[in-house]
């Protein structure tokens, strides 16, 4: 019944965005401690003002630096460009070098929930490479903010891992990744294991997958399926087990995209809906 609901929920959802357009806008030095970002409204926030869930994308190495027009050339943001829309928002900030820091992403995450009415039980959070790592590393932090979150082909700096068992987490890696071998992956499944609590773990190992095939998954429609499908009101918390990822899935990620869906406006700032 739950995955029903989510199913009509976003059907009906992708029917309203062809009439109008959401919003996206480069946020530069707003957060103290933070990290510069993109944020994405779709347009039932925008024109609707309906209050909805956020993702926050951490990307890989390769889009580190200071361009911010970087951040758009892989990931959800690409994605939403090509046509794959789902009703939350995104914030997808920048990392200038070195490893992700949670406590700025918290940071950045603290500064739109002052600012915009967001579903902050239906936080979700994934990243690719570096930024597998710095999904590891912050939902392992923050665990109370995260209702799901999904880490492909990275690992984790992490040395207590007890927060990652407490939340819903996808981990997946190709087990053909040059970029980050697979047993940085499998170390952290390990590590939870290990800690006896790894009741909400899921991790695949794609046969054959190389790097650049696991950023397929950002264009592919069962993995915001599977990120929906949680929230931190759950009790007791569970872990989606249904929804399956395969290397076909991968191939064939880009087949249903339609960019018509998923027009949007870039603008200077997406109108808060709160006095922070």
């Amino acid at each position: 019944m739950k995955r029903l609901l989510t199913t009509i929920i976003i059907a009906l959802a992708t029917l309203a965005a062809h009439a109008q357009h959401g919003q996206l806008a480069a946020m530069r030095n707003v957060v103290e401690g933070g990290y510069n970002f993109w944020l994405y409204a779709p347009s039932e926030y925008v024109t609707d003002h309906r209050r909805v869930p956020v993702i926050i994308f951490l990307h890989g190495a390769s889009l580190c630096g200071n361009n911010m027009q970087r951040v758009r050339r892989y990931g959800l943001l690409h994605a939403i460009a090509k046509g794959r829309y789902y009703p939350c928002m995104v914030i997808a900030p920048q990392n200038p070098g070195g490893a992700w820091r949670p406590d700025k992403i918290a940071r950045v995450l603290d500064w739109v929930e002052a600012r915009h009415d967001i579903d902050t039980t239906r936080v979700y959070v994934i990243g690719m490479s570096l930024g597998g790592y710095g999904t590891l590393d912050f939902a392992g932090t923050y665990p109370d903010r995260v209702a799901a979150a999904m880490a492909l082909c990275g690992g984790s700096t992490l040395k207590d891992f007890g927060g990652l068992g407490r939340i819903p987490l996808w981990i997946l890696h190709g087990t053909a990744d040059r970029a980050v071998p697979v047993s940085q992956s499998k170390a952290v499944v390990e590590a939870i294991k290990e800690s006896g609590n790894d009741g909400l773990l899921r991790y695949d190992w794609v046969p054959g997958a190389s790097h650049g095939d696991l950023a397929r998954l950002l264009y592919l429609k069962q993995t915001y399926d599977w990120l929906f499908f949680h929230t931190t009101l759950d009790n007791p918390r569970e872990v989606d087990r249904d929804v399956t990822i395969t290397k076909d899935d991968l191939r064939n990620a880009y087949s249903d995209l339609d960019p018509k869906a998923t027009e949007f406006d870039i603008v200077d700032e997406i109108k808060p809906t709160k006095q922070p």
